[in-house]
């Protein structure tokens, strides 16, 4: 399975991820210009996707659903509530329906299982997934935007070979930054976003023998910056998971997802991981 952030933060969102023939995005949280131009520098035609999956109706999540559907013809997959607040938004204009899914349910999407989780984020009926290769078993979770640390969400770490997860915030930055106290108690309340401390906790809950890789996303753009983030996590968990950090503004590849037999004899015989580095972002690109 191969996983390309084509941008995570506060100011966009939209994952690319691939098994086989079927290529899915999640979130359309940048222009579809952006969202071509950068998936085209890894060879690949969003118009060869076969569905793009809303998480929710913030404008971070589907200020392009539009293009990507009128200009690329990719279908859109929404829960009935979700779909309902993001169609009366006039930047979305008009699409010709869309797919709907019940949250808290799964559904499935050529070789992709897309499994839904409610999340409590201050959305209409936001919800994270988990992506599993339905052929290989690979499990890749996408988790972002949820509220706070919800019942269920370490049982389902414990289960992925993969993880994009939310580590949105420093506790110290929001508290001494510029934002009004008002956004600060939404921010770190239990409707918003958790921060980096709760996010290297759940990673805890992970099988190390399984987990390849973790990567730290939606950061925000004024309470938090890469090289805190990493840190934070480094000083919990040291090396026992390679480590990475999407980029706020431009793409991120990520390594590929490999059949659990592979990944194991990788990892005993492979210490070339870029795992080092305060903010692994060197195969990212901006466009």
């Amino acid at each position: 399975m191969e996983v390309i952030t084509l941008q995570s933060g506060s100011s966009g969102n939209c994952v690319f991820v691939r098994s086989g023939e079927t290529c899915l995005l999640f979130d359309a949280g940048i222009s579809g210009v952006k969202a071509q131009s950068r998936l085209a520098e890894y060879g690949y035609d969003i118009r060869d996707c076969c569905g793009l999956v809303l998480s929710h109706e913030h404008s971070d999540h589907i200020c392009g659903v539009g293009a990507f559907h009128r200009k690329f013809g990719v279908p859109v997959y929404a829960t009935m509530r979700t779909w309902n607040a993001t169609r009366v938004k006039p930047a979305t204009g008009h699409i010709n329906g869309a797919k709907h899914f019940v949250a808290g349910e799964a559904f499935q999407i050529g070789s992709l299982r897309v499994e839904t989780l409610r999340t409590p984020h201050d959305a209409i009926d936001g919800v994270c997934f988990v992506i599993e290769d339905t052929d290989s078993r690979q499990r890749f979770g996408l988790l972002t935007d949820l509220g706070h640390v919800f019942n269920g969400l370490r049982d389902i770490i414990s289960t992925l070979d993969a993880v994009l997860i939310e580590s949105n915030y420093d506790e110290v930055m929001l508290r001494e930054g510029p934002y009004p106290q008002h956004l600060k108690n939404r921010i770190s309340g239990k409707g918003g976003h958790i921060s980096n401390e709760d996010a290297a906790e759940l990673l805890d809950s992970c099988d190390p023998q399984r987990l390849q890789w973790a990567c730290l996303g939606h950061l925000s753009a004024h309470n938090n910056c890469p090289e805190v983030a990493m840190a934070t996590h480094r000083q919990r968990h040291t090396n026992r998971f390679p480590l990475f950090c999407a980029d706020r503004d431009g793409s991120t590849q990520l390594p590929r997802i490999e059949s659990k037999a592979f990944a194991f004899h990788a990892a005993s015989i492979d210490s070339r991981l870029p795992v080092e580095t305060p903010c692994n972002v060197a195969m990212s690109r901006s466009i």
